[in-house]
């Protein structure tokens, strides 16, 4: 059984990373593998109840691979640590198979409170170098989180996401017939393009239509006033809104039956209601 497991690991590492060439150099000089090692033998003591001892091995497993993987974690088959160096996995975390994590990885916990607390990887997710996957979320299968990125919340089956925080930038299909094709650091190098700057030109677009339209009225307002006999257009006055009551100032009383109105106000009304 162990050595069917190491079989599997050492060959999942070849067909992920082209630097590697041999068995041997798998074995002896992949910190990534010997830190799954170090850990599968920390979680069955976990299992069984011990806890200072596992933590001791876990602890050396981190000083000799700079890999920091809580024994109380579940990870499932084959999982590749590209680099290895800074990858931490807290305690609640679940990872599936066929997971790859590159170098600065975290899987980390938001919450002081004891309990789930840290994220779920689904089979095939990959999470790119420096990537943050925090809280007790679940990052669907096959899904990609890119280079750096903040991942706060649930990613979808065959998702990408970048940025800080993560956004979906591209979702492909992922059922028993679709899988995605593996993709180093989690990060596609064409096609995707930056959601705030695709956000930036929407809104650009729908400025340019809005000044369109505010010309085709300003000259269609001009062909009108160009076609009327006196050369000003319609002059039909506009009635303005009255003011609510509940508008005028506490205490005060409208204008009454013997109220006079200055002349000068009433023309500028007027002026107002019959527009430009």
């Amino acid at each position: 059984m162990a050595f069917r497991r190491l079989r599997e690991d050492i060959s999942t590492i070849l067909s992920k990373d082209p630097a590697a060439r041999s068995w041997p150099e798998v074995l002896f000089c992949y910190p990534g593998l010997h830190a799954v090692l170090f850990y599968r033998l920390a979680h069955v003591l976990w299992g069984r109840g011990w806890r200072f001892l596992p933590r001791l091995i876990s602890h050396v497993a981190k000083v000799f691979t700079g890999v920091e993987i809580h024994p109380g974690a579940t990870i499932g088959r084959r999982l590749f640590i590209d680099h290895a160096t800074g990858v931490v996995i807290g305690e609640t975390a679940e990872v599936g198979d066929d997971v790859t994590l590159y170098q600065g990885v975290t899987l980390g916990g938001t919450a002081l409170k004891k309990g789930k607390r840290h994220p779920t990887l689904k089979d095939g997710v990959i999470v790119g170098s420096g990537g943050q996957v925090l809280g007790p979320i679940i990052i669907g299968a096959e899904a990609r989180v890119g280079a750096n990125a903040v991942v706060l919340a649930d990613v979808p089956s065959g998702a990408t996401v970048v940025g800080i925080p993560a956004r979906v930038v591209r979702r492909d299909r992922v059922d028993e017939t679709h899988h995605c094709e593996f993709q180093a650091y989690g990060t596609p190098t064409d096609g995707i393009t930056d959601p705030v700057a695709r956000t930036i030109t929407t809104l650009t677009d729908q400025v340019g239509r809005l000044v369109a339209r505010v010309e085709d009225l300003e000259r269609a307002l001009v062909e009108a006033r160009a076609e009327s006999p006196d050369g000003v257009g319609s002059k039909t006055l506009i009635p303005l809104r009255p003011a609510p009551e509940s508008a005028a100032a506490p205490g005060s009383a409208g204008p009454g039956p013997g109220d006079e109105r200055h002349p000068q106000t009433d023309a500028t009304a007027a002026r107002r209601r019959a527009g430009p």
